[in-house]
């Protein structure tokens, strides 16, 4: 049984290791179809979620350099590895966790920074990264666009007046 705990606190400290971000979260009654539901979410957000002993995690976190005490973890909990983008995965546990009241944000790590559930809810409320470098594309753009609208329209200028004085010379000769 030790082996098998040893083997379980090594994969999760590597899980841990390896993501950019890590969520813990507190669930109550979670269907297997709303858990598979929310596995598939989480997949396509880069993350994924594993359920796991208090104290096997704690050892793993506090392995791989972070604090947390057994206090803060109330109830049944699950852990979301993001490895990618941690606001889009951060915005699809908040939806999965209004829309079913099952899962509970108890804490996050995201770049070495420690953030409660009041602060993970205001990250869910900002763009993901897709949604910024559009804003800031967009940003770049606007001002080209608007000097290029201006050239046009003078350049349209010209040749309506370039016509208009070619009409004008047209009656006179005529």
């Amino acid at each position: 049984m030790r082996e098998e705990k040893k083997l379980l606190l090594d994969e999760i400290k590597e899980k841990i290791d390896q993501a950019s971000s890590v969520v813990v979260a507190k669930y109550t009654n979670i269907t297997t179809s709303e858990s598979w539901n929310f596995r598939n979410i989480l997949l396509k957000n880069s993350s994924e979620m594993e359920v796991v002993k208090k104290r096997v995690f704690l050892k793993a976190f506090e392995k791989s350099g972070y604090k947390c005490t057994i206090e803060e973890l109330d109830g049944q909990i699950a852990v979301i590895f993001i490895k990618d983008d941690p606001i889009r995965a951060i915005k699809a546990i908040f939806e999965f966790s209004e829309q079913t009241n099952k899962l509970e944000v108890i804490r996050g790590e995201i770049d070495n920074k420690t953030y409660n559930k009041e602060d993970l809810l205001i990250l869910s409320k900002l763009p993901a990264m897709d949604e910024l470098r559009a804003q800031f594309l967009s940003l770049l753009e606007a001002p080209m666009s608007g000097t290029l609208s201006v050239m046009e329209s003078l350049l349209t200028s010209v040749v309506f007046a370039l016509e208009e004085k070619k009409k004008l010379e047209e009656k006179n000769k005529g």
